[in-house]
């Protein structure tokens, strides 16, 4: 009886923890999802940004359709002047408006009646395949 009871304590002392190997792949099987889930990620941040530039530029474009109403048709020569405000109102838009998701200032070309707002994109470089127009 006292054998029993000795092997059956013998035998639950040996099997008490996880081996080195259940760890190791404990822990690979987490960097392996931790890298997939990186990627992911990374990918639907830079869709975010995109999509709130293009809302950027859309507010600017109804902020310089407001602006030429105001001052009977004439465009805004910069997008500085939407920001500036009076003592009676203040300015069309906040100034950090005036850069895309990037911290990035947006161009802004007019030529004649019409008007270009631009943003470098994700990249920061105006004049490259990635910019985001109106």
């Amino acid at each position: 009886m006292k054998q029993d009871k000795q092997a059956v304590r013998n035998k639950s002392n040996r099997r008490s923890g996880f081996t080195l190997v259940e760890l190791l792949m404990v822990v690979c099987i987490l960097g392996i999802l931790y890298a997939g889930a990186r990627l992911v990620f990374t990918g639907q941040d830079n869709e975010a940004r995109i999509t709130t530039t293009r809302g950027s530029i859309a507010t600017i474009e109804q902020a310089v359709q407001i602006f030429a109403m105001k001052h009977n048709g004439k465009l805004p020569e910069t997008l500085e002047e939407l920001t500036a405000g009076t003592d009676d109102a203040p300015g069309l838009l906040k100034e950090g408006a005036i850069t895309d998701s990037w911290g990035t200032p947006f161009g802004y070309v007019k030529t004649g009646k019409k008007f270009k707002i631009t943003s470098a994109g994700p990249d920061c470089e105006m004049g490259s395949a990635d910019d985001i127009t109106n």
